[in-house]
């Protein structure tokens, strides 16, 4: 079953030897269209994760369907594979299913949209976008239910099918698509938003395509994934080794009292190719946490983290896929057998970043990244408004947060910002604006991020006070795992979450919670974690931890850390300082020079509820078996 491409001009295109300076315009060209769809999507959509937070990820691709300019990779592999139709000039596709697509889109809230390009009867060109709706149906208001059983419960779920075909829209199916959301103005918006910006970039390819011929443009993408195929083996060359390593963190737990849930892949350079192996990964989850992971995406996410570290001018595309190869056991947390819950999929993801920092950098640690891209803390508030003149609407919030980015090998990690370079925080001003809160605290949480010669980001306190009552979920992870620091640097604090009642009283909560109710006047304080520190903290400048005390970075009490002794001004006691850290260096444990994790898991079981206020997961029980291959 494959989809079958229908052109009514079967010549193949020509060959054509490109200069650079050509080259150089065409790429430029791909990547000013797609940031031309960036812009009409924040322009046109409604939904704050996507109109304010940039939710959603751009693709332009040549007639094969590689991505040559974008961020995710391409999803249009796994399409075709798994469409059973027609693709023809006029048609555009839309779909949300990640089993229909071998997970390129990996939970039901991510609306893809495609659009082929044709000029003169032959595919030329691929454009697509999919973005994440606040709200698709499901059992909870916006449609990521943390308990949910299978994936039937999360929502409407889009097969592969066509929103215009041959020319003709069909509103008829769009309309029975919104019936099934709580926010169908939203969700209308949205998905017209990723109609648009593909039909922008769709405009600026056949622009592209008549100024320079067709043969010329094709040629030229091929000429940019060559490249980056040639950029890619020389870096595999010189950063992978032959010898196996091998690294496993852990997602902390499901939701529902079980974890954690261990993750372990192993790489190897095997003559020009990367290995990629997640043998050893747990089986999948009874409850949402599961990440269908689509081969060609961690390939990208591979790419993308290789190239930032080792050399960033690189543009990343799909021309290197062919150099690595991955393997995902079938029916794990990372390949789970349908009908999975997939919707609580964002901590594995996130996950996935820490892991490949801690396997390319096991054998050059001067390029090892700690952690702290650990998951994408979610935050969704919504009921009827009981304010004056508000009539009781329906009000529904979907909002990311960040926590603190990993201390680097060339500086401190930023305190509070996105896993992803494109996103951003939803203005403050925007949320008391259109929703019954207020913010009453965002801030850099000192003292969070793991101390090192380079700290890691602290975390964000963001206290949300309720003028409505209302129903609140929370999907975030790192409570029971700390972010690990690595090179002597320590780990990175945990999240909390903590809600206040007007009457003072608090009651921790957990971070992963749906359904939990809401009264006018609750406070929730909405703690990220921080990322882990790199290079050994004794040897950070200590005036600099001082400036950091006066910013409020890092606390008078925090600095003892870095074996600072500062007072609430931040004027440091050199000589007291000095005697301190010659004192903490002798304690230093050597076991802890590569990675400090905090303590093993059993440590942080037996510790977890004097630390963090919440009763330790219990083991996973499993219930699917892991596939034999």
């Amino acid at each position: 079953m494959s989809a079958r491409i229908i052109e009514t001009n079967p010549q193949p295109f020509a060959p054509v030897t490109i200069d650079p300076v050509t080259l150089d315009i065409v790429e430029n060209a791909l990547r000013n269209a797609r940031i031309e769809m960036d812009a009409t999507l924040v322009r046109t959509a409604m939904s704050p994760g996507i109109r304010e937070q940039g939710d959603a990820f751009p693709l332009i691709a040549n007639p094969r369907g590689q991505m040559i300019v974008g961020q995710f990779g391409s999803f249009i592999d796994g399409f075709l594979r798994g469409y059973d139709g027609t693709i023809e000039e006029g048609d555009m596709l839309l779909l949300s299913d990640p089993y229909s697509c071998e997970g390129a889109i990996s939970h039901s809230n991510d609306w893809l949209v495609l659009l082929p390009v044709y000029r003169g009867g032959r595919l030329v060109a691929w454009t697509a976008m999919f973005g994440h709706q606040s709200d698709i149906g499901g059992k909870v208001a916006g449609s990521m239910p943390i308990d949910a059983r299978s994936i039937f419960e999360e929502g409407v779920r889009i097969p592969p099918v066509k929103i215009w075909a041959r020319g003709e829209y069909n509103e008829d199916l769009i309309r029975l698509v919104m019936h099934q959301t709580r926010k169908p103005d939203w969700c209308a918006a949205d998905l017209n938003a990723l109609i648009a910006s593909c039909r922008v970039a769709a405009r600026r390819i056949d622009e592209m395509f008549a100024r320079f011929g067709d043969d010329v443009v094709v040629a030229a993408m091929d000429d940019l994934l060559a490249r980056n195929h040639r950029a890619m083996k020389a870096l595999i060359a010189t950063s992978v080794s032959t010898d196996i390593v091998s690294f496993t963190d852990f997602i902390c737990d499901d939701g529902v009292g079980f974890g954690p849930y261990k993750i372990t892949c192993s790489m190897q350079r095997v003559g020009d190719k990367v290995v990629l192996d997640f043998t050893g990964t747990d089986p999948q989850s009874d409850a949402s946490i599961n990440f269908y992971l689509n081969e060609n995406m961690f390939k990208m996410f591979f790419g993308i983290y290789m190239i930032m570290v080792f050399d960033p001018q690189i543009m990343f595309n799909d021309g290197f896929y062919d150099l690595i190869e991955v393997k995902i056991p079938r029916g794990s947390l990372l390949k789970p057998e349908y009908p999975a819950a997939l919707s609580g999929r964002t901590h594995a993801l996130g996950r996935i970043f820490d892991i490949l920092g801690g396997l390319l950098g096991q054998r050059t640690p001067e390029f090892l990244c700690a952690a702290g891209f650990s998951s994408s803390p979610h935050l969704m508030y919504s009921g009827r408004d009981e304010r004056a003149g508000k009539d009781g609407e329906w009000f529904q919030l979907f909002q990311i947060g960040f926590g603190g980015i990993p201390g680097k090998p060339f500086g401190d990690g930023p305190d509070g910002h996105s896993l992803w370079p494109g996103f951003t925080n939803v203005p403050n001003e925007f949320l008391e604006r259109y929703f019954p809160l207020r913010i009453e605290r965002y801030e850099a949480l000192p003292d969070t991020g793991g101390a090192g010669l380079n700290r890691g980001g602290n975390g964000i306190l963001m206290s949300y006070r309720f003028l409505s009552g209302g129903t609140v979920s929370v999907h975030d992870d790192r409570w029971f795992t700390y972010p690990w620091g690595v090179n002597g640097g320590k780990p990175g604090s945990r999240a909390r979450k903590i809600l206040e009642k007007p009457d003072g009283s608090t009651q921790i909560i957990a971070n992963k919670r749906d359904s939990l109710t809401v009264e006018k006047d609750d406070v929730l304080h909405f703690i990220t974690w921080g990322g882990g520190g790199w290079g050994d903290p004794l040897q950070r400048d200590a005036e600099l931890v001082g400036l950091e005390i006066r910013q409020g970075l890092v606390s008078a009490a925090g600095a003892r850390a870095y074996g600072v002794v500062a007072d609430a001004r931040g004027v440091v006691d050199m000589a007291a300082t000095t005697a301190l850290r010659a004192e903490m260096a002798v304690q230093i444990d050597p076991a802890d020079a590569l990675f400090d994790f905090g303590g093993d898991i059993e440590t942080l079981r037996a510790n977890c509820l004097a630390q963090t206020g919440l009763p330790a997961p219990r083991p996973p029980v499993w219930h699917h078996a892991i596939a034999a291959e």
